[in-house]
This record gives structure tokens, C-alpha cells and sequence, in this order.
């Protein structure tokens, strides 16, 4: 990066252990000698804690330094990762893991005890843990989440040092892709019961993945560094990694032009076909496992009328969005789950969807006038939107795209930083939201969980509908694929019907970075581990 290039001598004193001497050598954002990249990286994260995270920036980071009972290849496909092989019961509600031969990185054996440990604390009732509910296929997961079942009846078991046993509600075909998550990374007992939450800073922190934390300095940089006890450390190229928060896209754009940057995992849709010119081969777009949408929190009086929701879904100008902000890759979404997903060729969509915006427009007024909206009652809400990448401009246009319903629709704008922003939503403190949803796993569940009223703090809305909710335990229960598409299906639409989100676009990856970068594969979950890269003089 530029500031090691004309500083080493502070960065030196700053960063203490850290290979600065040969850094003076480094082009675009690459230390070649060192085989050490500069990241751009959307956000500060809030946690490095895999119990505790939940943004797609933190997982970038803790994805390197933790391995699952499964793991992804370069193309994110699941792999084997902790678990060396598995049987699964023939009514697919018990699996058993034999873990293979591998040490965390002060030495000490990874065992099937640490992952007990760590299912049972993000299962502990006190663990904030924001993603808890995509291991409620564990049986008695959620009972134990809430409280009403002790942490050993969580049907996970350690049977010895290197066989682990998952009993499961229900099958679960999909369940290697949930034990790739950073929710179900192992985290060492031994050293979380030392230190407690203060277990993640780097002068403690221990990991079983290929890098280990070596600095975080809040609000800067987090620097990673080669495991030499992973146990296919053999394999590893990179020595260094160092993670930047771009909150702005724009001048992380810039910073990846003037070589301060190797990568930016963002950049902004206008400017793809201006950055394929200045950047040959720099610029990587790719069918993405992502959801944009609006959250409306019902919690507030004036969406409990699902008219008024459905107006401000119906204003608003997906295509336009989809084809001049986002740009290329980005299609239009009038649906939850984009198209594609497996075991699930048709899903539901918004029943307006064909008609032309003008008619829309009306009947959005309509709606709102016989809600009881008007001149003399206007509807006003406040718009929270992050203020990272192309959300400032989308968030111009939905404004303009709801005071065309009426002038007396009036919408006050609210940019935030990504990590604040997720965590207001989270806490209920927004009235309307922006956010996406990056699929965890190749399957409907991963967009329609978050619509159950067991998930949680992640059901950004505060939707809760028992007869989706009865559906979606239908579709849990059903082993035939056919008919637990269309039980999902009919979930879909109803959760459309009732707008508790507004959907915006199915979306592409936008990377920006080096060629020189080896092993870089593009893959719809856009998860990029730096254990595949290398470095191409």
C-alpha cells in the first residue's frame, strides 16, 4: 500500500512485527518479494468473533483464519475441511464426523469437544449470536436458544477427541453448506474459557485455519499472517494479508487505481465499462447468490396497513435502478429467492410485477389514500440506508420514486456507516432499511429462514406470520424435493403479499482487482479465501 511504500519507518514502529523493510519494492498493492496483499474491504468489522459475526466483510476476514467441519474450494464449492469423512443416518436425522489430524495455532489438538463448545455457545441464551438461527435445523436448537432447554440437549455430541455426532429436526441435505458458515467454525475452549470474550484480540486469539490475527487496529487495518500449523500450510502462498474498511467506494476505487490496493471487494456499477478501460483485467463481475431489499418495520403504526406497504413497494423503479446504478450482472427482483436456486425451478413473485410503472404509481396513491393518507395527513418516514458503494444513489432514486406517488409523501434520508447501519436494523431502530442478503448455502432456505418468526434479530422487519411460519416447517419436514419446492413456493408468496420487504435487484459480484493475483475464482457466493491465491510476477 501507499502509506508502507512512503513510511516504512512509522509503520514500523506502528505495527511492530510487521515485514515492512522490503515493502519499499511494492507495486499495486502487491509486495511481490513478500507475497503480502493490501485488501479493501466494504467495512470496520464489528467482530472477528465466527459466534458473533454477521456481515459478509467480517466473514472475509475470519474466513481465512478458521476452518469448518466443511470448507469452500477456490469456487466456493463445499470440501471437506475439519472432517475428514462423514456417514449420515438412513433418515438423514443423525451424522457423524470423523475429524481429521490438525492443531489450532499455539499447537494444541483441534478435538470434537471444541465444536460442542462452540455449537452449545452460540446456542447459549447469552451469546449475541445474530446468525444462531441458521443452526436451528440441530435438534432442539431453538428450544435451547430461547432458554427452554439446558445447552446438553442441544443434539450435538462429542463422542471422542476426533468424532463429533449432529442430530438434526429434520433432514437436511444441505447441511454441509451450513457447516461451512462462520457459525459453525470451532472455537478453542481451552482458550475462550481463559480469556472470555477477550479470547479474539491478537495478543491471545488462536485459530485452525491458514492465517492467524496478528493486529486490529479499530477502524484501519486488520493484519494477517500465515499459520505455519495449519495443517495445509504446505499449499499456502500468501504470507500476508492486510483488510482496509472502503465504506467509500468511489475512493476505494481510486486507491485501487494509484496501487495503494491489490483488491476492492466493490465498485461502483456506473463506472464498470470507464474501469475495464483504465484497468484492463482488473474488473470481475459474476452471477451472485444476493438479494437487495428495503425492510419495513412493522413495529412502526403506519406500516401495519399492508396497503401502505404494498404503495411503496409498487413506486418503486426496480428496473431503472437494476440497469443505471447497479448496471451490469444486476437483473430487476420481484422475489425474495433469486432464480436459479437448486431444487427450486419456480419460485413465487410479486403479483404487480408486469404492469407499467405509470398504472403502479396510481394504484400506490390509491392505496395510500384509502389507508387514510393525504394533504392533510401526509406520510412521513425516514429512509436508513448505508452509506457505502452504490447505496447513496439508490437511495436518491427510491426517495424521488415514492414523492412521485404524492407530494405529501414525504421521506427524510438517513445515511449511516455499513456496520451501524445493520446493527439499527438488527435493534428495530429504522423505519425503512436497506440491505442485501448474500445466500449462505445453495438452497431456497437460506432468503426464506429469514422471514420466520424464530429467526430473530436477522427477520429485519419484525415479520412474524404463522401461517408462513407453518409453512416453512412443512417444507422442513418434506423429503420429496417437488413437493417442498412448491410448499416454499406458496411461503414466497406470501411473504410477497404481505410486504414486509421490498425487493430491489438479484445481484453481481463487483470485484476489482490485480491479475497478477493468482487463484482468484469468480463464484455466485463470492467468497475469495487467500489460501487458493498466489502471486503472478
Amino acid at each position: 500500500m501507499m502509506m508502507r511504500r512512503l513510511l516504512p519507518a512509522i509503520m514500523s514502529l506502528l505495527f511492530g512485527a510487521m515485514t515492512i523493510a522490503s515493502c519499499g519494492e511494492a507495486k499495486l498493492g502487491i509486495d511481490y518479494e513478500n507475497k503480502i496483499i493490501d485488501i479493501g474491504n466494504t467495512a470496520e468489522p464489528l467482530t472477528l468473533d465466527p459466534a458473533k459475526t454477521s456481515g459478509h466483510w467480517e466473514n472475509n476476514i475470519n474466513g481465512n483464519m478458521f476452518i469448518g467441519l466443511f470448507t469452500e474450494d477456490a469456487e466456493s464449492n463445499t470440501i471437506p475441511g475439519m472432517a475428514e469423512r462423514w456417514e449420515t443416518s438412513a433418515d438423514g436425522l443423525t451424522w457423524t464426523f470423523f475429524l481429521r489430524q490438525a492443531n489450532w495455532s499455539d499447537g494444541v489438538p483441534v478435538t470434537a469437544y471444541d465444536f460442542e463448545y462452540e455449537y452449545r455457545r452460540v446456542m447459549n441464551p447469552d451469546t449475541i449470536a445474530e446468525y444462531a438461527a441458521i443452526l436451528y435445523p440441530f435438534k432442539n436448537a431453538q428450544a435451547v436458544k430461547e432458554g427452554k432447554m439446558p445447552l446438553t440437549a442441544l443434539g450435538v455430541h462429542a463422542i471422542d477427541e476426533r468424532t463429533l455426532e449432529i442430530q438434526l429436526e429434520h433432514p437436511a441435505p444441505y447441511l454441509p453448506g451450513i457447516l461451512k458458515h462462520s457459525t459453525a467454525y470451532p472455537t478453542p475452549k481451552h482458550v475462550v474459557e481463559r480469556w472470555g470474550d477477550d479470547w479474539i484480540k491478537p495478543q491471545y486469539i488462536v485459530v485452525n485455519g491458514p492465517y492467524t490475527l496478528v493486529k486490529w487496529w479499530s477502524n484501519y487495518v486488520v493484519h494477517l499472517r500465515k499459520n505455519p500449523l495449519f495443517y495445509d500450510a504446505a499449499s499456502v502462498c500468501l504470507r500476508e494479508l492486510f483488510f482496509y474498511p472502503t465504506n467509500d467506494v468511489d475512493a476505494a476505487t481510486r486507491r485501487v487505481e494509484s496501487g495503494e490496493l491489490a483488491w476492492n471487494t466493490a465498485f461502483p456499477g456506473q463506472k464498470q465499462e470507464l474501469l475495464e478501460k483504465s484497468l484492463p483485467g482488473y474488473v470481475r463481475v459474476s452471477p451472485f447468490m444476493l438479494t437487495t431489499f428495503l425492510s419495513i418495520n412493522l413495529k412502526r403504526p403506519m406500516f401495519q396497513d399492508v396497503r401502505v406497504r404494498r404503495a411503496l413497494s409498487m413506486a418503486v423503479d426496480r428496473e431503472f435502478i437494476a440497469r443505471e446504478i447497479y448496471k451490469k450482472g444486476y437483473t430487476p427482483a420481484y422475489q425474495l429467492v433469486p432464480a436459479g436456486m437448486p431444487n427450486y425451478p419456480k419460485g413465487a413473485r410479486l403479483t404487480w410485477a408486469d404492469e407499467a410503472m405509470d398504472k403502479r404509481r396510481a394504484e400506490a396513491r390509491s392505496l395510500l389514500e384509502a389507508a387514510g393518507y393525504g394533504p392533510k395527513k401526509p406520510l412521513k418516514f425516514t429512509f436508513s440506508f448505508r452509506n457505502s458503494s452504490d447505496n447513496p444513489r439508490i437511495a436518491v432514486v427510491v426517495q424521488d420514486d415514492w414523492r412521485k406517488i404524492a407530494p405529501w409523501v414525504q421521506i427524510e434520508l438517513r445515511p449511516t456507516e455499513v456496520q451501524i447501519h445493520y446493527a439499527n436494523m438488527r435493534g428495530k431502530d429504522f423505519d425503512i432499511g436497506d440491505g442485501g442478503w448474500v445466500g449462505d448455502f445453495a438452497d431456497a432456505t437460506t432468503y426464506l429462514y429469514l422471514m420466520e418468526t424464530s429467526t430473530g434479530p436477522q427477520n429485519w422487519p419484525g415479520y412474524s406470520n404463522p401461517v408462513y411460519d407453518k409453512l416453512m416447517d412443512e417444507a422442513n419436514a418434506e423429503l420429496d424435493l417437488a413437493k417442498r419446492a412448491e410448499i416454499m413456493r406458496q411461503a414466497e408468496q406470501t411473504v410477497l403479499d404481505d410486504s414486509p420487504i421490498i425487493p430491489l435487484a438479484v445481484g453481481a459480484t463487483q470485484n476489482l482487482i490485480s491479475p497478477r493475483i493468482t487463484g482468484f475464482k469468480d463464484n455466485i457466493e463470492d467468497n475469495h479465501r487467500a489460501r487458493w491465491m498466489c502471486i503472478k510476477e
